[in-house]
């Protein structure tokens, strides 16, 4: 028999006192007091106080005697307004209590292995074996709700701005340019392989090709690629292309979704435009291409001022093509020889840069960590270029120009987090531009792209793809939030002519370009209209929305950071048969189920 409910365990108040009301769900806490049963009832809506008591109805509560956490069950009886005392100010439904006069089994539970609650201490792969119980608890199913409002914003806002939401293939070609490709073996094609995709780039440019003219799709993607925190073997992009459009258009496009989906999940409001910042501003001012700009910290190069000091580390690194950098940490010019000492030697350890410098300029001195080497009027220069006050702290490392910024960054990141600089309730978003092209590799001697090989150069740079590839700019932009990259894209190349040139510049020859990507190129030889898009990390935008630590909080059967699911235990072995239709064979040592 099944109680078919009436309202859910989040719903009632004391406006339905006095009513019948059917409830169900799963048992939380329970409390026996002189006879008297009290239940905490919970679902996914909330949790409500349900009372058994033989006064109200002796079967009810003979039978409720036998109830143990996460039973489930349905309840049926009288809203009734909780004594003032017993009042729970921290849940909707605290004002009242159901008691109740029929009760329903519907599942008994053994004893979970861990608690239902959201202060959880225990092992995130005992959580992932038991997935099912982990998502009872409520912060895991506010985590899920906050997502399913993210799909229907996003649906929401793209319909309203006429996009037509196109589904792309699962199985598709193999074009192993960037990430490892998850290889799909065909059966009836023995000896070929599916692909699933990366991304869906080739198929929305095609689609733009066909005259769809706006696409947009929440769409699965898949890397075969070492994991991480914020990175999983699938994940969840929104996936936008739009034909006749520039930068603009795509940057006007993406920060109305962003006002609407933070203003409809976690009632924020941001202001438009977002921000923008190029490539090289940011590796210098922040030391990072998604920088976190809760919190200032600029870099200052210090180069000029000590280009001619005696101290060595100094002047050679400048005398190289290096820098000397450093930031400003407000008010941490007290802190004592001890933390600086652990502090430099984590830099060196965790960061990877040759030493900490450090300047406190403090209200009865300016102390340098290299007073013995630098002059005392090139430390006030240093203190007075850098704009420090009075209690604060600068720190600075020396290096090469490839490295010493993004080992800035670094500590800059760590000391925000060590000290509590970050406003946590802000959400700063902004624009990252003018990326390069393309990026060497010294191991394979050649260039790849740094996007992917459809991103447009800008118009000014075209020429320098065939004299001087690494200084050529694209048409690319990263969009970032809180110092995460929610999502990346470019204006696309469209003219076939360009599009060799890019192949010839990545070391792609004609019959290989043909043999990967033909079927893009032979669609541009049909009139190709100018194009460009974006893809956004949904899994990552839930992440920051829900200031979850991990990807995994956010998506309801996430793998761990061995790519397994423990819940269902896959991958998991094949037997001989469906490797033989496969036309598999494993390589020696490595055993199938039938072994």
């Amino acid at each position: 028999m099944t109680l078919i409910r009436t309202h859910t365990c989040g719903e009632l108040t004391r406006e339905q006192t006095g009513e019948t009301a059917i409830l169900n769900g799963w048992v939380g806490t329970r409390r026996d007091l002189g006879g008297v049963i009290f239940i905490d009832l919970r679902d996914r809506y909330g949790i409500t106080q349900v009372v058994f008591s033989p006064q109200d109805d002796k079967t009810a509560h003979e039978l409720a005697d036998q109830l143990r956490p996460e039973y489930v069950i349905g309840v049926e009886g009288e809203v009734r307004q909780r004594d003032p005392i017993n009042v729970n100010p921290n849940v909707k439904t605290g004002d009242i209590e159901l008691r109740v006069k029929k009760l329903v089994i519907y599942s008994r539970s053994e004893t979970p292995p861990f608690e239902i609650q959201d202060d959880l201490k225990t092992n995130e792969d005992l959580r992932l074996k038991y997935r099912y119980l982990d998502l009872r608890r409520p912060a895991m199913q506010r985590n899920l709700m906050l997502r399913s409002a993210l799909y229907r914003h996003t649906r929401e806002y793209f319909h309203e701005q006429q996009f037509a939401e196109i589904e792309t293939p699962f199985l598709m070609r193999s074009t192993p340019e960037g990430a490892r490709d998850y290889l799909v073996p065909s059966r009836v094609n023995p000896g070929k392989f599916f692909a699933l995709p990366q991304s869906p780039q080739t198929y929305k440019q095609i689609l733009m090709v066909s005259g769809m003219d706006r696409y947009f799709q929440i769409v699965k993607c898949f890397r075969d690629e070492d994991l991480r925190a914020d990175r999983q073997p699938e994940f969840t992009q929104i996936d936008v292309e739009m034909s006749f459009v520039d930068e603009e258009q795509v940057y006007t496009l993406m920060e109305g979704l962003l006002q609407r989906i933070l203003r409809e999940v976690v009632g924020a409001q941001v202001d438009t435009p977002f921000p923008r910042m190029t490539y090289k501003e940011a590796m210098t001012t922040y030391g990072s291409d998604k920088p976190d700009t809760r919190f200032d910290m600029k870099f200052v190069d210090f180069s000029e001022i000590v280009r001619d000091s005696e101290f060595r580390v100094f002047s050679k690194t400048v005398a190289d093509g290096g820098a000397v950098v450093g930031f400003v940490v407000p008010g941490m010019g007290s802190l004592g020889r001890g933390v600086m000492d652990r502090l430099t030697k984590r830099t060196r350890d965790e960061i990877g840069a040759g030493g900490l410098i450090y300047i406190k300029n403090n209200e009865d001195e300016i102390y340098s960590s290299v007073s013995k080497f630098v002059s005392e009027d090139m430390t006030r220069a240093m203190v007075e270029v850098s704009g420090a006050q009075k209690g604060d702290l600068i720190l600075l490392l020396a290096g090469s120009a490839e490295t010493v910024y993004g080992q800035l960054g670094d500590l800059r990141l760590l000391m925000a987090r060590e000290y509590d600089l970050i406003d946590t309730s802000a959400y700063n978003l902004l624009w990252v531009t003018d990326f390069p092209l393309l990026e060497y590799d010294s191991e394979d001697g050649r260039y790849y792209a740094m996007h992917h090989p459809f991103t447009s150069p800008r118009p000014e740079d075209v020429e320098l793809l065939k004299t001087d590839p690494g200084k050529v700019r694209a048409r690319a932009y990263d969009l970032v939030m809180n110092g995460s990259e929610i999502g990346g894209g470019s204006i696309r190349i469209h003219d076939t002519e360009l599009q060799s040139t890019m192949f010839e510049a990545l070391g792609i020859g004609k019959d290989e370009a043909q043999q990967k990507f033909g079927f893009l190129l032979d669609a541009f030889r049909y009139g190709a209209p100018p194009h460009g898009g974006i893809a956004l990390g949904l899994d990552r935008i839930a992440m920051l929305l829900t200031e979850a630590k991990s990807l995994r909080d956010v998506i309801a059967f996430p793998k761990n950071q061995r790519a397994i699911s423990l819940m269902d235990n896959c991958p998991s072995v094949v037997d001989q048969a469906q490797l033989r239709e496969l036309h598999i064979r494993l390589a020696p040592g490595l055993d199938s189920a039938d072994k």
